[in-house]
């Protein structure tokens, strides 16, 4: 069971408490890591952008966690968690960039189905100064493709500062614990993410009503084959973005504007009226609805994430390279 299945079936979630790890049988110490897993793997997979890097970066903290010395005393088991796996994290993340670089075609998050990844708790410590509540991000909107992406083009400083500060309210000294800088130059990295989050954001609905109705009308354009409801729900400015990681047929670059994303996808419909079995169905994907196509003959399946703004899609992103689907359970849709 990877870590996105623990925490959706529930085994860690919580706030957490003070307490000490010395103090009591092995089981303590597991119980309170289990009581902050799904916390942690929440932190890990916004930071990263991969479930497997941020069941790595978890299954990493346990072992710190569990080789802590019986003697030793921590008061908060939850920050001094938090701190760990943002370490692990942003550690992992400067040799994932270089990876990224030399990808093949657009890199993109790997995808989560069904929910944004469990309950996770929301309380935490109230962001001080510049930055404060009006500036955080919602949980939901921290998970989703569209700002997973935008988080590409930060540093992994950026990144880490944005992600702790900003949407699960972590104090600046402990961020500038976790990356190896002061708390005022945290704050000013927090600050330079949140502006380039701002800038470089595609215009979104909150609506999820809306969202759904959209994407809808997007399936049922599609599976008629009208090109014209096709047209009206797609952006003049939309962008297509497909992640076959070279390992599968997929566009190596940003297909651009509504009449090219239609014809677009208009030939990936052809090539899928070949495959006999296609399955295609709506889904939860990564906190809002979304679409996934299932190949039975397991030649090729995917997962679409729109992003919506007044009732048109302005931003779709298909993964279809099987690398990035491996944790998930296709084949009960």
């Amino acid at each position: 069971m990877t870590e996105q299945e623990q925490q959706e079936a529930g085994t860690g979630t919580g706030a957490g408490v003070p307490g000490r790890v010395a103090d009591g049988p092995a089981g303590d110490r597991l119980a309170q890591f289990e009581e902050q897993r799904g916390r942690l793997w929440a932190i890990a997979y916004r930071i990263m952008g991969t479930v497997t890097d941020a069941d790595d970066a978890v299954q990493e903290a346990w072992l710190r966690w569990q080789a802590l010395p019986g003697e030793q005393t921590v008061a908060s088991p939850r920050g001094y968690l938090t701190t760990v796996v943002s370490r692990i994290c942003y550690d992992l993340l400067g040799s994932a960039r270089a990876r990224r670089e030399t990808y093949v075609g657009p890199w993109l998050p790997e995808p989560l189905l069904h929910g944004t990844g469990g309950p996770l708790p929301l309380g935490g410590a109230v962001p001080e100064g510049p930055g404060g509540p009006e500036d955080r991000v919602t949980l939901d909107e921290s998970v989703g493709m569209a700002l997973l992406t935008v988080l590409e083009r930060l540093t992994p400083a950026e990144r880490t500062a944005f992600i702790l500060h900003d949407v699960f309210s972590v104090p600046f000294p402990e961020i500038a614990e976790a990356v190896g800088r002061t708390p005022d130059s945290v704050r000013q990295l927090a600050s330079r993410a949140r502006k380039r989050v701002r800038a470089e954001s595609p215009r979104r609905t909150v609506d999820r009503a809306e969202h759904r109705r959209t994407v809808e009308a997007f399936l049922s354009a599609v599976m008629g084959g009208d090109f014209e409801a096709l047209l009206s729900v797609l952006d003049p400015e939309v962008i297509w973005r497909s992640d076959g990681g070279g390992k599968v047929s997929a566009a190596r670059r940003p297909v651009l504007g509504r009449e090219k994303v239609a014809r677009f996808v208009q030939g990936l419909v052809t090539r899928g009226a070949q495959r006999e079995g296609l399955r295609v169905a709506l889904a939860e994907v990564n906190g809002a609805t979304g679409l996934v196509f299932v190949d039975p003959a397991g030649e090729q399946s995917g997962v679409f994430a729109f992003t919506v703004h007044a009732g048109q899609i302005t931003e779709v992103d298909a993964v279809t390279n099987p690398d990035k689907l491996a944790h998930l359970d296709l084949d009960r849709l």
